[in-house]
């Protein structure tokens, strides 16, 4: 997910660029006080707790803001991050927007700290009172607000600059220079992280040579339970003869085998963008296994991908694969293969419901010419300009 904590005095243009960042990304925008009033509109339980403690002149408490938050993050699933407006406004709201996003297995990707004289500032809203008529756009409420902004607002950029995430925009430039600024913070944060896939599809629906491709065109590091298991037997070990006769009678390799190999692999990696996993994970339990050692580097699952095939033709594709000197071990007979489908259905389409709650699944007819679902799938991936 891209996470962006825009900043700014009034003044700043942080609604110009909030509204250019969502439509060019795909993000949901976060302002706690139109998330507030949306529920107290509503009349949520959240908002009518939030109405009790107005109506007796307090402040809504961070405990409300954080779960109004929590529930629209939650709620809008489809959107390819979150632009958060103006929070969090205090330190101990930063360290809640972190818990937060740890819990929802994301973080922020940056904080954009539109920077302007308070010259600017007071000039541009004088302005804008004049053409809007706003009461509140006078030179007095201006310098109240710019004055309540700076004390509230530096604390937490200490806090973002300290992590290595706040980057400073200078915003008394034009509105296309002051985007083309923000558009490169941004490039530049996304490359640092580790984009990781999770590409999905029953046996024979290709993800395995969809995935080396993928892993070729973006330069990422394809990551497979099939031929790190298969090195196993090929060097005759005592761990390879287990694998061989799970193989054999059609079995699941265990966690206790398969993970230490993808461990080993993540960590032996140097120098990539990115991982692809194909086969792994393939039960509940590996998709918080997968989520854990991503989280040693600190990292996430990026991107989610499922090729659909119908039932018919996988059975088709397998059995002719058993024909070839392609042929996987599970191939060997009708009863294997029906088998091995059945468990993919079992095991593995309950974790690609998980992900497809938290992330998102992209879905990709696979029922065409190899280079047609390549290219299906990189126009999936291409937006993110890897």
């Amino acid at each position: 997910m891209l996470n962006i904590a825009l900043f700014g005095p009034p003044g700043a243009g942080k609604g110009t660029q909030s509204e250019r960042l969502i439509k060019e990304y795909n993000l949901f925008y976060i302002s706690t006080g139109d998330l507030l009033r949306k529920e107290l509109a509503e009349g949520t339980p959240l908002g009518e707790q939030a109405r009790e403690i107005i109506a007796s002149g307090g402040l809504v408490s961070d405990e409300i803001i954080v779960q109004i938050i929590e529930k629209t993050i939650a709620e809008n699933t489809q959107a390819n991050g979150f632009l958060f407006d103006g929070f969090p406004r205090t330190t101990i709201q930063a360290y809640i927007l972190e818990g937060l996003m740890i819990k929802l297995n994301t973080s922020l990707t940056c904080l954009i700290d539109l920077n302007v004289p308070e010259s600017v500032s007071i000039e541009r809203l004088v302005n804008r009172g004049k053409s809007s008529g706003r009461s509140d756009d006078n030179e007095e409420v201006i310098r109240n607000r710019l004055r309540e902004y700076k004390d509230k607002t530096l604390p937490v950029l200490q806090f973002y600059k300290d992590k290595g995430v706040r980057h400073k925009v200078d915003a008394s430039q034009s509105i296309e220079d002051v985007h083309h600024d923000v558009l490169e913070i941004i490039r530049q944060e996304q490359n640092k992280r580790l984009f990781n896939i999770v590409i999905f599809g029953h046996p024979g629906s290709g993800r395995g040579s969809q995935g080396k491709a993928i892993a070729e065109k973006f330069g990422l590091e394809y990551v497979a339970t099939g031929p790190m298991l298969e090195e196993e037997i090929k060097e005759g070990t005592e761990l390879g003869a287990r694998i061989e006769a799970l193989y054999a009678s059609g079995e699941l390799v265990p966690d206790e085998i398969v993970v230490p190999l993808i461990e080993k692999r993540l960590k032996n990696a140097e120098n990539v963008r990115g991982f692809i996993f194909k086969g792994f994970p393939r039960t509940l339990v590996q998709s918080y296994i997968l989520e854990g050692l991503l989280r040693k580097h600190d990292a996430s699952i990026s991107k989610v991908i499922e090729i659909e095939v119908p039932t018919l033709e996988l059975i088709r594709r397998l059995d002719e694969r058993s024909k070839t000197d392609r042929c996987m071990p599970y191939d060997s007979s009708t009863a294997k293969i029906v088998k091995r489908l059945q468990e993919h259905e079992e095991k593995t389409v309950p974790v690609i419901e998980k992900y497809n709650q938290l992330h998102e699944v992209s879905k990709v007819d696979g029922m065409a010419e190899f280079d047609v679902v390549f290219q299906r799938i990189v126009d999936i991936i291409e937006p993110r300009e890897l």
